[in-house]
């Protein structure tokens, strides 16, 4: 098993109606391997500037991250992001965002990483993605992330990309975006043309929907009470659907259904506090009883 992550690490701002914290940890990738590393072995893959804090790094190390391609750039600056939320689950305002170092070249893989089994590429610039397939062996599974900006920017990239992967991730109104389809189902069969084998719809707060060739899924979102700061929910999400795939190896509609429910899990988790902090206390064994839950709680 071995699952490899490429996307963002950085430093945050966040602020929502419970408070605000300044300098933590963040990052698409960041919070994707904090969500896998609960199933597999997490193979991480970005940049960051030569002001990265140390004890950052080993932070991630102490995780059990494998840190082998990360790349720390000198003369470079870290990736920073501030946002806020003026309530828990609307969409985050950015206050600000420095690229910095992400808006250099993109990272490189190491050798020992070419063979990893699955591969996540976060929602980076669709030409980025395509130069870190090319650079894989044989990879069983792979998925990308996207976002509105490539959408509206880089659309034939973006398609590009999805011809050369498995499966793809998005939320609702990127999806609709992306096929110009209002509905959902629709909007999911038509991005299976543009290659995936199978596509995954975020739905916020209303859980996420499986679309593949033969079948249709929805799962809802775990009704949670405590809802601190979304941010992160998302990358979580599919953290724990890639690393549930990765430990199972099979890549079946039932393996697809399950994954997703394990990543809805973890999410709900996530925003209970800010940044890392409730995932960084998580254990396989939390994950399990709130599934346990939650599968009670759709079985009539």
């Amino acid at each position: 098993m071995s699952l490899l992550v490429t996307g963002s690490i950085g430093i945050d701002d966040v602020k929502t109606p419970f408070g605000s914290v300044e300098n933590v940890y963040g990052g698409s990738a960041v919070y994707f391997s904090f969500a896998a590393k609960l199933f597999t072995q997490v193979r991480f893959v970005g940049v960051a500037g030569e002001d990265f804090p140390a004890d950052f790094r080993a932070f991630l190390e102490s995780e059990g991250i494998d840190l082998a391609g990360l790349e720390i750039r000198r003369g470079s600056q870290t990736f920073r992001w501030s946002g806020q939320y003026e309530q828990p689950t609307s969409d985050a305002e950015t206050v600000s965002v420095q690229l910095n170092v992400l808006a250099e070249a993109g990272p490189t893989i190491p050798p020992r990483f070419a063979d990893s089994d699955c591969v996540f590429l976060a929602a980076t610039h669709p030409a980025l993605q395509q130069d870190l397939v090319r650079q894989l062996k044989s990879p069983r599974l792979i998925m990308a992330d996207t976002r509105d900006l490539w959408i509206k920017t880089e659309h034939d990239a973006l398609i590009k990309t999805l011809s050369m992967v498995h499966g793809a991730i998005l939320n609702d109104a990127e999806a609709r975006l992306l096929t110009d389809q209002n509905n959902l189902v629709l909007a999911g069969r038509e991005m299976l043309k543009m290659g995936p084998q199978f596509v995954v719809i975020k739905k916020g707060e209303h859980g996420a929907m499986l679309v593949t060739a033969d079948a249709v899924a929805v799962l809802p979102a775990y009704p949670t009470t405590e809802v601190i700061d979304p941010t992160g929910a998302g990358d979580s999400f599919a953290g724990g659907m890639m690393g549930y795939l990765d430990r199972q190896g099979e890549i079946s509609m039932l393996t697809l259904k399950r994954a997703l429910a394990h990543g809805m899990i973890i999410a709900s988790y996530v925003i209970e506090d800010f940044s890392l902090r409730r995932l960084e206390k998580l254990a396989r064994c939390d994950v399990e009883q709130r599934l346990a839950q939650y599968v009670e709680m759709m079985s009539f």
